[in-house]
């Protein structure tokens, strides 16, 4: 189970179960989940699908490779014939001149031969690694592209681990079977073809008695195909969990290491390093059997081939030179077996992680750009639900019905305890989620028929837990405004307050922030976040217990500042420190997701009775 704290906000939201191993299990195993609910042939044809529209591109390409690839293939299945016709023609009882041609014939036609073989080998190579790399390149480009497209409402449930997972062990899984396995696979299927019918056409007894073997080795390729598809899915299910586990547990290590949850994480850590251990010994096991297998039944034709090839030969019924190829093509029959079943077990678990990859592609998003977007500019900011129901998991109300109309330039304050819908109002208003019933409108417009450019010009959610990107002060004020200059970050940042702190840094704005911003306080983090909304300059802005990191002396600055960032536009704010509500021209006391007392500040805060009044009563007292 994840140690990392739950990172959606939401107040309807429970608090997850203990989490006893099985249970984690059941959260990271969800390829088993899928697998049961949809089939496996439609997993596979999903895999089938993706890998398919991938290769697309490079159709002609990929015609060009098999033409190749045959080439190299029958240039190498034409030298054991070569080798037949040098020892019987050119290797006689009694040497003579013409014997002599003939030999040296065959071996230029050998080295020619051999030529070929090896151009197109470097051709095919150069081809087929030019393909898969730009193969794996569209892959990437299409998960990291999609996984940004998809709601939050899906990055709620997937985690973070099981997007390194998709991201990294899936793509190489498919990069091995890109590099190798594809290749093995054309080669072995035009050796087994080409062999089977050489061996028919040097003699069609001993040929015929050599591919009796064949069905014997189809049971057995039908067998490891049967065990291994099952065996490499599990694998690639257990090697997600163990990512799973791993990177939670580090970008959690702050709450792992203050509540000693190192033993109970490690625990699990080994359970499942343990059983994914126990499936891939599994699958090696397998091959095990597998490849000696082949060996086995490949060792016995050939013996049988000697025995009645060797006293054919006796008897004159069959030349040295025909015997001596038979048993080279055999050798060529046989080792394209175990390529096989290295392909297959490449092939299996690539076909696992297509399985997932193609699942996460497939995935729609909740929350889409309408087709036919209506284009708005800049916003004047008035926001209005109308009969607005949500609910997230369920079927649990937690918004019910709900009017609100907040007029453009109005900032307003929303308060309840925990669970009352304000962080849930909040979202919806950004749209990172859509009514279930009822809408929502910005200007009269219904949010889902606004472009997400559009919508996030001009509605901007600044929260408690701000993320600080990789890079300087001024990038990640600038992530507010990318083409912004110098001189308006500055201003920005002066605007609330940043500035003096930012001037201090060894750097100035061009400090680095470190991870995660790990090199500014919790306030100042917060003060970075603030100048990037600002500098945004949404029409709606939305702080959502943005002053909760703030210390008091850093509160009172941003509360001056918030008087300037909050002019001429309309804002929504959610404090649980009512000193930041004060500014509010508007106060919304909601239960719920009810809306219990509407109006101003000192008109609910002396309200005989009042919710808000009992709330700001509470907030005065926890300050004594």
């Amino acid at each position: 189970m994840s140690t990392q704290v739950e990172t959606r906000p939401t107040e309807s939201e429970q608090s997850r179960p203990e989490d006893n191993l099985q249970q984690w299990r059941g959260v990271g195993a969800e390829d088993s989940a899928e697998l049961s609910a949809k089939g496996s042939v439609f997993l596979k044809q999903r895999s089938r699908r993706l890998l398919g529209d991938l290769l697309a591109p490079h159709k002609l390409t990929v015609v060009f490779m098999i033409i190749v690839v045959v080439i190299e293939n029958a240039a190498r299945l034409a030298i054991p014939y070569l080798v037949s016709l040098g020892i019987d023609k050119g290797v006689p009882p009694i040497m003579h001149h013409g014997a002599a041609t003939v030999l040296i014939e065959i071996v230029i036609a050998m080295l020619i031969i051999t030529a070929i073989q090896a151009v197109t080998r470097v051709i095919f190579q150069r081809t087929s690694g030019k393909v898969g790399q730009d193969v794996l390149l569209e892959v990437r480009r299409r998960v990291f592209k999609h996984f940004q497209k998809l709601d939050v409402k899906f990055h709620d449930r997937y985690t973070s681990g099981r997007v390194v997972s998709r991201l990294t062990s899936d793509v190489e899984a498919i990069q091995e079977m890109l590099n190798g396995g594809f290749d093995s696979l054309i080669r072995a299927v035009l050796t087994l073809v080409g062999v089977g019918i050489m061996l028919i056409t040097l003699d069609t007894k001993l040929g015929i008695i050599c591919l009796l073997s064949f069905p014997i080795l189809m049971l057995l390729v039908r067998w490891f195909s049967v065990n291994s598809s099952k065996t490499y899915r599990r694998v690639r299910e257990f090697s997600a969990m163990v990512i799973v586990q791993f990177v939670e547990t580090m970008t959690g290590i702050r709450a792992v290491q203050a509540y000693r949850r190192e033993p109970r994480n490690s625990e699990i850590f080994e359970d499942l390093a343990g059983e994914y251990r126990d499936i891939n010994t599994k699958a090696f096991r397998l091959v095990a059997l597998f490849m000696p297998g082949v060996k086995l039944i490949g060792n016995i034709t050939i013996g049988i081939v000697v025995l009645y090839g060797g006293w054919r030969a006796m008897e004159g019924d069959l030349t040295i030179g025909v015997l001596t190829a038979f048993l080279l093509y055999l050798r060529m029959f046989f080792d394209p077996m175990q390529d096989i079943s290295q392909f297959y077990n490449l092939f299996q678990s690539a076909s696992a992680a297509l399985e997932k990859l193609s699942g996460v592609l497939e995935q729609d998003p909740e929350v889409v750009d309408p087709s036919e977007p209506v284009p708005m500019d800049r916003a004047a900011g008035r926001v209005q639900f109308e009969n607005v129901d949500f609910s997230y998991v369920d079927d649990r109300p937690v918004l019910p019905d709900l009017d609100l109309t907040i007029p453009a330039g109005q900032t307003v304050a929303l308060v309840g305890t925990t669970g009352a819908g304000k962080t849930t109002i909040a979202k919806m208003i950004s749209r990172f989620y859509d009514p279930t019933g009822g809408r929502i409108t910005l200007d009269g417009v219904d949010l889902r028929e606004l472009s997400d450019e559009d919508l996030r010009r001009n509605v901007v959610m600044v929260t408690q837990e701000n993320f600080m990107f990789d890079g300087t002060v001024a990038d990640n004020i600038l992530f507010g405004r990318p083409s912004a200059s110098r001189e308006q970050v500055i201003e920005a940042a002066k605007a609330v307050g940043a500035h003096e702190f930012i001037s201090a840094l060894p750097k100035g704005y061009d400090t680095d922030v470190e991870k995660r911003g790990g090199r500014l306080s919790a306030g100042q983090r917060q003060l970075v976040a603030f100048a990037r909304a600002f500098l945004a300059d949404p029409a709606v802005l939305i702080l959502d217990e943005a002053t909760s990191s703030l210390d008091i002396p850093s509160e009172r600055l941003v509360q001056q500042a918030l008087q300037t960032i909050l002019a001429s536009r309309t804002a929504v704010i959610i404090a649980h420190r009512l000193s930041t509500v004060e500014i509010a021209d508007r106060v919304l006391v909601l239960e719920h997701g009810r809306i219990l007392e509407d109006g101003s500040p000192a008109e609910l805060m002396h309200a005989e009775g009042g919710r808000y009044a009992a709330l700001y009563e509470a907030w005065e007292e926890s300050l004594a």
